[in-house]
């Protein structure tokens, strides 16, 4: 332990980031659901078993013993203990906000702050008093009185970031009521310590040149969150009545919006609608006015119109206290349809995207905007020439956030122009925002446009083709099923293949094309070879045969693992017979019989080797196939499964046909495993199971991962798992 406190605190924090970093997913997915248990060192190659990464409680509770140990390790493993929030329960909610916040009331905030600020001014006095001890420096009270007088006045001069009415105790103050400003909002805690930091050492070096005054000790560890999301919080099960479910809420704006203040390093957000009613306009603008658009990086300087400097400006003062925030990476907004949220992002766009600089609009009163009408009228031209942007943000999310109208969803989508990940799945979106988005100056890598019943085939061809934005794609999703079949028609396919960039680089890894209408044609003759595709969706083509797709696997695509054949081919699908359905079109027994014989057969089957051979010869499959999902008819004729190959459903109504005895092992694809291997046994106890898992089994991802930029191809649980894995569409 003598030689441990040595270390300098820099190892000491690098230790506990490989710690923190132990914990993520590795960038390149084996594909299965993870597996809890103890099966040895993760590995960050393609891995089942061994594991990617450790699991989060085991980092968590890595991290937490690290911070029992002493001082030093204390500071260094706090910060990454505090690097992810994942909000749960409404219980820890609460004491979520009141850790980092400090409080729930308004006006018993501000006086907790106030009693924050006196008691850290006195103690940073006696700090300096102590670091200038050492350079001859008095320390008797009266000198102890004239630093304090010195730091007071700093801190409230003309430049001081700290309101006056906080720099003295509540007991003390003067009770008119002119004393607060109205609505008056108390700056962050951490801007607040580090403006008292920054006078104390002001002060020290104007009477003291070259000594160094410590840091003031920051309790709250607001400033050490960089991710939370929402995705695993519920309140069902609670036995609140609907009265208290209304009037009771424990996610509210306020609460969100006071978090938010606190975290000025937040990098990645993700909400759902189990909260979507918190996300109200002030959150809004938490969220996204933060970093380069407050500090006037989102909109050209003709466009700004003027900045006005009055103290009495609490838009101004919110501008100035996220100019020091960093900008958001990645938002997550999946399914949030609430009034209170589309109101909100109406108001949004309208005030900061389309008319008048909203650092203007909203906090000035109506002498200052007649007196100022000429300035603004001009102000308002530039503003919508040259709107406001976000250009830090990378990834965004707005998977079934249905009710946003396009008027208000094109601008939006158009602040963010440096999109790398974008999921827009079940959305109004049209093809004017489709135009402008290739026109952008966005790189997109992964791209969702599921189920979006307003874009057209000539539109999606258009974009593919020509538009820069999406010459780099590498994961693609246009789903459509019965309800929502995809616009594109057989000559916009034979373009797309033939001409698209995307496809014509082979550099696609996941592309699900389901309900376009593929032809055997198209699959041999026009697609280009796509080496690195590894998930592969070609549901709801009915007139598609088997043998064409095991065809185009083989000679095309023989590294994909993962195919959805949900209603797919006239060979599978046997349950189709009924009223208005026309006669069956085989039996249960003849669909199983084509599924093993045209493509499990010939893809997944390794060949048979002579036992006179002299040399040992492993014998692989000519495909790295081992996943088929199915329709629930065509699931339920496949009975007991075949050999090695099970069926794993999901916790709502998908399902697949899975080679149990074949996974990622220490990097490398094995088939063939013993009845004893973890991986094996793992897969058979999740087909014993018979749909009772958890939200984050499945294969082949209807939802895009953003919070951690693993984007089609990435695995998640909670109620981003639902999404992507449990529901059919």
């Amino acid at each position: 332990m003598s030689a441990v406190l040595q270390y300098p605190p820099e190892l000491l924090f690098a230790i506990s980031a490989h710690v923190y970093a132990a914990g993520l997913p590795a960038y390149v997915s084996s594909l299965d659901p993870t597996a809890l248990g103890e099966y040895g060192t993760p590995t960050a190659l393609p891995s089942s078993m061994p594991p990617g990464n450790w699991s989060e409680s085991a980092v968590r509770r890595t991290l937490a013993n690290l911070c029992l140990v002493n001082h030093a390790w204390y500071n260094a493993a706090k910060p990454w203990l505090w690097h992810k929030i994942e909000v749960r329960l409404p219980r820890s909610w609460l004491s979520l906000v009141e850790e980092i916040v400090g409080g729930d009331d308004g006006q018993n905030t501000e006086d907790s702050t106030a009693l924050a600020v006196e008691n850290s001014i006195q103690a940073a006095t006696k700090v300096a008093l102590a670091s200038t001890a050492m350079a001859g420096a008095s320390s008797d009270e009266d000198a102890l009185r004239k630093w304090k007088e010195s730091i007071l006045e700093t801190l409230g001069g003309p430049d001081g970031s700290i309101p006056p009415e906080l720099l003295s105790p509540p007991a003390s103050r003067d009770p008119s009521p002119r004393r607060l400003r109205n609505k008056s909002q108390s700056p962050a805690r951490w801007k607040i310590m580090r403006s008292i930091s920054d006078a104390v050492q002001n002060v020290v070096e104007q009477n003291e040149p070259g000594v160094y005054v410590p840091k003031l000790h920051d309790p709250h560890p607001g400033r050490f969150v960089h991710h939370i999301d929402f995705n695993h919080f519920r309140t069902i099960g609670m036995r609140r009545s609907v009265e208290e479910g209304v009037t009771s809420r424990f996610v509210t704006g306020e609460r969100v919006q006071a978090l938010l203040k606190e975290m000025p390093n937040l990098k990645t957000f993700g909400a759902t609608e189990y909260m979507d009613g918190a996300l109200t306009l002030n959150v809004l603008n938490e969220l996204f006015l933060r970093g380069s658009p407050s500090r006037g990086r989102g909109r050209p300087s003709r466009g700004r119109g003027p900045v006005t400097n009055d103290s009495n400006d609490l838009e101004e003062e919110d501008r100035e206290r996220r100019q020091d925030c960093k900008d958001l990476e990645a938002v997550d907004l999946t399914g949030c349809v609430s009034a209170v949220f589309v109101s909100a992002l109406t108001e949004f766009v309208n005030m900061r995207l389309l008319s008048l600089d909203g650092e203007l609009s909203g906090s000035e009163d109506e002498d200052t905007r007649d007196s100022g009408r000429s300035r603004s009228s001009r102000s308002v031209r530039f503003a919508r020439e040259e709107p406001l942007t976000f250009p830090g943000l990378q990834r965004l999310c707005l998977r079934g956030v249905k009710s946003i109208q396009p008027h208000i969803l094109t601008p939006f989508v158009l602040a963010f122009p440096s999109l790398t990940h974008l999921d827009l799945s079940a959305t109004r979106m049209t093809p004017e925002l489709l135009a402008a988005l290739g026109d952008s100056s966005a790189k997109l890598r992964s791209l969702a446009l599921a189920r979006c019943i307003r874009l057209t085939g000539d539109s999606i061809k258009t974009f593919l083709i020509h538009a820069p934005a999406a010459s780099r794609i590498e994961e693609l999703s246009l789903y459509g099923d019965r309800t929502f079949p995809s616009p594109l028609s057989t000559d916009d396919l034979g373009e797309i293949f033939s001409l698209a960039p995307c496809f014509t680089s082979g550099e696609l890894t996941y592309l699900d094309l389901s309900s376009a209408p593929i032809t055997k044609e198209l699959l041999h003759d026009v697609c280009r070879p796509q080496p690195k595709l590894r998930s592969l969706g070609l549901s709801y083509i009915p007139e598609l045969e088997l043998g064409a797709i095991a065809q185009f696997v083989l000679r095309k695509a023989v590294n994909v693992e993962v195919l959805t054949l949900i209603s797919t081919s006239p060979e599978l699908e046997w349950g189709r017979a009924g009223a208005g359905m026309g006669a069956p079109r085989g039996s249960a027994r003849q669909a199983s019989i084509a599924l093993h014989t045209q493509v499990i057969g010939p893809l997944c089957t390794p060949p048979y080797i002579s036992i006179l051979s002299t040399r040992p010869i492993v014998p692989q499959a000519r495909t790295r196939l081992r996943v088929i999902e199915l329709s629930v008819p065509a699931l339920a004729g496949l009975a007991a499964g075949a050999g090695t190959w099970r069926i794993i459903r999901s916790k709502g109504g998908r399902g697949w046909y899975v080679d149990t005895a074949s996974g990622w092992v220490g990097g490398e694809l094995k088939r063939e495993l013993p009845t004893d291997h973890p991986l094996r046994q793992e897969m058979e106890r999740l087909a014993d199971a018979n749909g009772n898992v958890s939200s984050g089994v499945g294969w082949h991802a209807r939802k895009m991962e953003v919070l951690h930029a693993h984007g089609m191809l990435g695995r998640e649980d909670g109620l981003y798992g639902a999404v992507s894995f449990a529901y059919q569409g």
